[in-house]
């Protein structure tokens, strides 16, 4: 986990907007840079404990990044400085303090199952795209 080649994407499996972000991330990823997990799975779970986040109630994405977690709208940004096209510019709201737009963040999260739905079980990936993701 301190040493990783590629940055890990954390999400709520069972949340249908962060199962739309993956494929978003996915489609906009043609190198294949990031690889994913779910905050369900056991190695979600080793994250959460690791870094003191909270073990059960998801309220952020979470990317591991050169030994760090960011999470909220700091990991969101940091996400999109690395897809193609012009989705890096938006990096350049990072000038804008945190408090700030992880408040708009944490409204979306709050509302997410709301707005969005969930499913009962975690989304399972496609065979071509099975090595992207972290199991166990």
């Amino acid at each position: 986990m301190d040493r990783q080649e590629h940055p890990i994407l954390l999400f709520d499996g069972v949340c249908n907007l962060c199962n739309a972000i993956v494929q978003f991330v996915l489609k906009h990823d043609p190198k294949h840079q990031f690889r994913f997990a779910s905050l369900q799975s056991e190695f979600g779970q080793e994250v959460l404990k690791k870094f003191n986040l909270p073990m059960e109630k998801y309220g952020s994405s979470i990317l591991l990044e050169n030994g760090k977690a960011y999470t909220q709208s700091t990991a969101s940004l940091r996400v999109a400085k690395k897809l193609n096209g012009g989705w890096p510019l938006l990096y350049g709201f990072i000038v804008i303090p945190a408090f700030l737009r992880d408040a708009l963040y944490n409204l979306v999260a709050r509302k997410r199952y709301k707005w969005f739905g969930k499913k009962e079980e975690c989304w399972v990936p496609t065979p071509e795209l099975k090595d992207l993701f972290i199991e166990r």
